[in-house]
């Protein structure tokens, strides 16, 4: 018998590729990225970079919430744009739906995310 569970909520943008929105293993729960799609209806938010890592926060508490935590047992964030200079508004808005202490991240940069939108984020939760 197997503890993997697959964790699924219409509160976050359905799978749009052979993925589950998470797995829970035991106590980690493994949050797939997110890009800012609103769930309601698959289309990307409207608005600059911090609109968009806003929706991508609000997907990721709203798995994290599916799987039984929340944002604040993220203990790794990963973070994908597809350019750098957003970084300080990317910060900021994270800034705001995590508290101190704060996870383990890194950021990079990257050539492109799918639906060409600016940023992806995955996390990786213990409970």
């Amino acid at each position: 018998m197997s503890n993997r569970a697959v964790i699924s909520t219409p509160d976050a943008p359905a799978a749009i590729g052979p993925y589950s929105q998470a797995v829970k293993v035991g106590n980690t729960v493994w949050i797939s990225g997110q890009i800012p799609l609103v769930p309601e209806t698959m289309d990307i938010v409207e608005g600059d970079i911090s609109a968009q890592a806003k929706q991508v926060f609000a997907n990721l508490a709203a798995v994290a919430e599916a799987a039984g935590g929340s944002l604040s047992d993220a203990v790794k964030v990963n973070i994908s744009l597809t350019d750098l200079a957003d970084f300080a508004a990317v910060n900021e808005v994270m800034a705001s739906f995590f508290e101190v202490p704060y996870p383990a991240r890194a950021c990079v940069q990257v050539a492109a995310l799918p639906k060409a939108v600016g940023i992806e984020v995955e996390l990786i939760m213990a409970l």
